[in-house]
Order: structure tokens, then sequence, then C-alpha cells
């Protein structure tokens, strides 16, 4: 049997049997859902971005009879509240008060010990969260490693991924170029972040809601080798993510991530202990195989797999295989 036939593919979709409004604090309210089994093994989806949100397909990727299902939305984006999208402050949307967070979600929900699920951010938030709460995580199951360095900035950002989509880099830098003009961002030391970052705060919706589309499109059409899937959105809800996903990515990579000196590599020896798969594509650009590889590197108790055909996306079918094999090993 060949390998495209013997892959795992998600779980059937289910509903939730729970959901709610957790009220954290400076005037934030997230959205949160339990699916699955009530008495099963806790674990927490860490959705990416960060802005992303969570969807149904990602209650999928567990067992539904021997997983309690937590997914939760985070600060401003999805269906916590207030949306970023209306105007959120994004003064109480830091790293560490996501952790706080995911930790309050955590004792209001019961929660001894959870496994905890991220992908790209996810990742980011999810090794962070482990970092501060060890005695409150049983395992971690990690894809698209990124562990939001100036450096992967960098190439994600400024150019350096440009060398490979040199097409969809054209349309990233399309709002810069109305904006500054083709000689200030050609120059070298330009900073794309900061400049998208006055384009997306600047007061004029269209020219916000223009440099959202460019940013967003420029990972959505980098992240996978598959076919861009269609995500099901219509204008309004698509143009209402690309402000919240645009604003709060750039918001958190204009700031190194508010890891205030907490470099995730760091800070390993305090999780060193714990169990973890790390799933990561060959071809990822968004997030370069590198960022699994030297994490793997210091962390004694995880397993890496290197999918060889897939790129950044869950959904790619190697990925989703090897996401789904690492759940599962988890279950009692």
């Amino acid at each position: 049997m060949n390998q495209q036939t013997t892959r795992r593919t998600p779980y059937p979709g289910i509903e939730p049997y729970e959901s709610g409004m957790l009220d954290v604090g400076d005037g934030q309210r997230l959205y949160w859902e339990c699916s699955g089994n009530p008495a099963g093994v806790p674990v927490l989806f860490v959705h990416g971005g960060p802005g992303g949100g969570t969807t149904p397909a990602h209650r999928r990727m567990f067992d539904p009879t021997a997983y309690r299902i937590i997914l939760v939305d985070q600060r401003g984006c999805g269906r916590s509240t207030p949306h970023v999208a209306d105007g959120a402050d994004l003064a109480v949307n830091t790293t560490w008060l996501l952790v706080a967070d995911l930790e309050r979600l955590r004792a209001a929900l019961g929660v001894e010990r959870w496994l905890v699920f991220g992908g790209s951010w996810g990742t980011t938030l999810a090794l962070a969260y482990a970092q501060e709460h060890p005695e409150h995580v049983r395992g971690l199951v990690l894809r698209g490693i990124f562990l939001c360095r100036p450096s992967e900035i960098d190439w994600f950002y400024r150019g350096g991924a440009a060398h490979l989509f040199p097409d969809a880099w054209e349309g990233y830098l399309a709002p810069l170029l109305v904006s500054d003009g083709a000689g200030a961002v050609h120059r070298p030391g330009y900073d794309h972040v900061a400049a998208y970052h006055r384009l997306l705060h600047c007061g004029d919706h269209a020219i916000e809601l223009a440099a959202a589309r460019a940013w967003t499109t420029w990972e959505t059409s980098t992240s996978t080798l598959l076919p861009r899937p269609d995500t099901g959105r219509d204008d309004d809800e698509a143009d209402r993510f690309a402000l919240a996903f645009a604003r709060i990515e750039n918001h958190y990579f204009t700031h190194d991530a508010f890891l205030d000196g907490r470099a995730i590599l760091d800070r390993m020896d305090r999780i060193s202990h714990l169990p973890a798969v790390i799933v990561h594509g060959r071809y990822d650009v968004v997030c370069p195989v590198a960022n699994a590889w030297q994490l793997h590197a210091v962390w004694p108790g995880s397993d890496l797999h290197i999918v060889p055909d897939a790129g950044h996306a869950m959904a790619e079918p190697g990925t989703t295989h090897h996401l789904l094999e690492a759940t599962d090993r988890f279950r009692p």
C-alpha cells in the first residue's frame, strides 16, 4: 500500500456540547468551547496568527471518544470580544496576557493538567504557557514551529521569503509602494513591518483594509503546497478576519512578540521533562524547518517528524497524518 493511501484523515466533524464567554479583565471576553467526551483527557487547541481564531476543523484533530476538546479564541479575534475589526485596544493584547488568559481558562473549566496542541504562532504561545505553568501540562503536540525571533520576522516579512515567492511578494509590497514610493521601499534598511503598522492604523478605512488584505494574502498564499482552499467566508467576513489577523500579527511582530528577554529556547529547561511531538513541513516557507530542528535539539523529551511533502499548513495530508498519530499517542 502506498504512502498516500495509508495516511490518516481527520475525525468526523462534531459540535460543542458546551461553550461560553470568559471574562479575563481589561474589558476582554474570550469565546471558549468544549466538544468530544466531557470525561475525556483535556486537550487545549492553541490557534495561530496571532489573530487567526478557531474553526470547526480544529475539533477534528482529536479522538472525540477519548478527549475533552477545548478551543478558545485569543483576545481580539474570532468570536472573542471586543474584536480588533471593531476597534479593540491592542495595548491589552500581549503574549503574557494571553498566557494568563489560558491559565484562567484552565482554572475556570476545572482542568488539572491538559495536553497542549499548537500550530505556528500557537507553538509560540503553547511553549510560553508551558514554560510558565509546566505543572499543568501533560505533554505538547506542536506543528510548524515559530519561535518569534527577530530573524524569523526578517525572513518572512522583510524580504527573505520573497526569493521563493516573488509574485506573491509583489502583492505584499503594493500598499507600501503606494504609500512610500519605490525609492523608499527598495532602499536597504526599509522596515516593511513598521510601514505596515502605520498603514494598518492610519485612520483611513480604505487604506487600512487594503493593507490588511495584502498582509493576510501574503501569508495565506505562501503557507501550503496545496491549492489555496476556499475558506467559506463571504466578503464582509473575510475583511473582518483580515483586519484582525493583520493588525494583531503586526502588533506582535512590531514588539518582538513581547517576549521581554524570555526567549523560548533559553527557557527549555523548564519543560525538558515533558513529552512532545513536533511536526514540521520540509517546505515550510512561513516558519522554516530549522526552527523545529533547533527546538528538538534542546528538548530531550521530543520526537520530531519532518514531513517531506508539506509546507506550513495543518491541512496538508502528511502533516495531518502525523498530528493525528501524535494526538492518538497521548490518549489514555
